[in-house]
């Protein structure tokens, strides 16, 4: 319930703690997992003073529990393990701190563990982390690579050595973190973060040389995984743990099974990529080689065609072609305009005879009215109308007489 208070009406710290400890009270018995980081056991002491701790969100808790609680797993528990205990939340008023008092507490076995790890692989793929079409490719040759991995461990070094041997010039960003315990998850994120951030950085790659089940749990963590997922860099999984995979191994975008494996997978052999290049010489030399060949045959066959050894004997045939084809032409062009002209001829001197004028030229003339008119019978024609008589050599007027044929004069 909220506490009416303001800056003139304030209450004791006393009274604030002794409210927070009726609300932690009214919480009741809880079971909390978490990892053992710190175990206090003085000798003679009927209490015993451990800290449990959640490795994926990095907070801790005090617990207490009475010598005989904890003597019940003394053997198989020890600092790192993983417990699982009944406990109330307790408030110590005096220093205003937190704690837990465990009644039980019981470890975590491997089985227990595996089955836990089991059912989350199936919800963080039903998710679709693990997805094949979400693995991104490596570079061929990474300018900069990112390494996550203990300080001055056999991961490193194994990376660092085989990487070096197969490509001299390749360059590496470490960043040294704990690989197992409790500060492993988060250090583990926050350097595979760093480096996805780092522009320069073309893949990342997480290392450790194997462990124990329990030894390997922080890289089968959830928040882990996820923040691997989340990367744009791509990410080599080298955990060197064949029995059991952690999930990082399936979300990450390469398995490597050691981390000498991942240091041949992330660069090329430059004794290899120089071999592969002579052989690609070798093979582009003598393809070239044949090509020149084949060419050099072709042309060879083609300068001892006959067209080649007398390239005008073409030109001289078609020229007997072409003038042969000129003489035909002409003779028939010819023939077809001797026939035109007689012809023609044979038709003008059909119209020559034919016309007016031959006629006239034998002797006839052609009399028309004043209106220009021809005159065709005799009654057409009135006494004394003047008349005009077209002869072959020009015209000249008449006057008409009707009756008995006379000699009439040339009209006036």
């Amino acid at each position: 319930m909220a506490v009416n208070t303001s800056a003139e009406a304030p209450i004791p710290v006393g009274e604030v703690s002794r409210l927070i400890g009726g609300w932690i009270d009214r919480l009741g018995a809880v079971w909390v997992e978490g990892q053992i980081t710190q175990l206090s056991r003085r000798p003679g002491a009927g209490v015993v003073f451990l800290t449990l701790r959640d490795p994926s969100y990095d907070i801790s808790l005090t617990v207490t529990c009475f010598r005989a609680v904890f003597d019940k797993i003394a053997d198989t528990v020890a600092e790192g393990a993983r417990v699982v205990v009944h406990a109330k939340p307790e408030w110590y008023a005096p220093r205003g701190q937190l704690s837990l008092r465990a009644a039980e507490i019981r470890p975590v076995g491997v089985g227990e563990l595996l089955a836990r790890l089991e059912r989350l692989k199936k919800a963080l793929a039903a998710e679709g982390l693990f997805a094949a079409d979400r693995k991104k490719p490596l570079p061929f040759l990474p300018q900069l690579i990112g390494l996550v991995c203990g300080r001055a461990s056999a991961a490193e070094r194994d990376v660092l050595e085989n990487a070096r041997l197969r490509w001299p010039a390749v360059r590496f960003e470490v960043r040294n973190v704990a690989v197992q315990g409790v500060h492993a998850v988060p250090q583990v994120i926050e350097a595979v973060k760093e480096l996805d951030a780092l522009p320069a950085v073309d893949v990342i790659v997480v290392a450790r040389g194997g462990g124990s089940v329990e030894d390997l749990l922080p890289f089968s963590d959830e928040q882990l995984v996820r923040a691997v997922a989340a990367c744009r860099t791509p990410v080599v999984s080298a955990i060197g743990h064949e029995p059991d995979s952690p999930l990082l191994d399936l979300v990450a975008d390469l398995r490597a099974s050691t981390p000498t494996d991942a240091a041949k997978k992330i660069v090329p052999d430059v004794g290899e990529e120089l071999l592969r290049i002579q052989q690609l010489r070798e093979r582009a030399l003598r393809t070239v080689h044949g090509l020149l060949d084949r060419e050099e045959r072709g042309l060879a066959a083609a300068l001892g065609r006959p067209c080649m050894r007398q390239p005008h004997r073409m030109v001289d045939e078609r020229e007997e072609r072409i003038t042969s084809a000129l003489e035909r032409a002409r003779r028939c062009l010819g023939h077809l305009l001797d026939r035109a002209d007689s012809e023609l001829a044979h038709t003008q001197a059909r119209v020559v005879a034919l016309s007016p004028a031959a006629t006239l030229r034998r002797g006839y003339a052609v009399l028309q009215h004043p209106d220009g008119s021809v005159v065709r019978a005799a009654d057409e024609v009135t006494e004394g109308e003047e008349l005009r008589a077209r002869v072959a050599e020009g015209e000249f007027r008449v006057r008409a007489a009707v009756g008995p044929a006379e000699a009439v004069g040339p009209a006036e």
